[in-house]
């Protein structure tokens, strides 16, 4: 979901900065109002890291990653999560490709704006124990990742040089396997925090509550 360098001019890439900052800085005060809220968002900017290094390969226009944004988003929360991503991006920009962070803003809404349509649309409706069906998670995932590749494809409409279709699709396919995948993981992680739920540790660092 990487936008590489040359493809966005100056301007656009400036805005794509405001909007990121203005989204996540909208979020922000919630981790003074929910101070747990600060550990789970350092443990999904710590997950997103892991599964972002974990897999990646070049994948048509773009780059094909391992996310893992259901098993986050479904055991963390949406404002950790949404800031976590933020964070992660910037870290490993820091660490491991400073050339990605001329794109930091692009590529955090790349991920973000996704993120707030499924938790605004899908992710709210569905209840706690929906999260232990694959079908259900199945669900968000094809959702989110569809709204991955479509802001991929809204970035490089708007590049300086045109980009085949056939680039973007071929990005756009490569990420099946993670939405057959990932469900799969989410289903394990979710029902392996529902039945430590009742310890303290687990309620402190997880938004999973224990099964009635």
């Amino acid at each position: 979901m990487h936008i590489e360098p040359g493809i966005l001019s100056s301007a656009k890439i400036a805005a794509a900065n405001l909007a990121a900052t203005s989204l996540l800085a909208v979020q922000a005060p919630q981790l003074i109002k929910k101070p747990q809220l600060i550990l789970r968002t350092l443990l999904a900017a710590l997950f997103f890291s892991v599964f972002m290094q974990s897999f990646h390969m070049p994948a048509g226009a773009s780059e094909l990653h391992f996310i893992g944004a259901m098993p986050i988003y479904l055991t963390l929360g949406f404002v950790p999560t949404l800031l976590g991503f933020g964070l992660g991006l910037l870290l490993q920009g820091v660490i491991f490709e400073p050339a990605d962070l001329l794109h930091l803003g692009v590529n955090i809404l790349s991920l973000a704006v996704p993120l707030v349509a499924l938790h605004l649309g899908l992710g709210r409706k569905l209840v706690a124990g929906a999260a232990t069906e694959v079908r259900s998670v199945l669900k968000l995932d094809a959702t989110y990742y569809a709204g991955v590749a479509a802001m991929v494809g809204f970035w490089l409409s708007m590049g300086q040089v045109a980009t085949p279709f056939a680039q973007w699709a071929t990005f756009a396919a490569a990420y099946l396997p993670v939405v057959l995948i990932e469900p799969v993981l989410t289903v394990a992680v979710v029902k392996l925090l529902h039945s430590q739920a009742h310890r303290p540790l687990v309620q402190l660092c997880f938004a999973v509550p224990a099964r009635g």
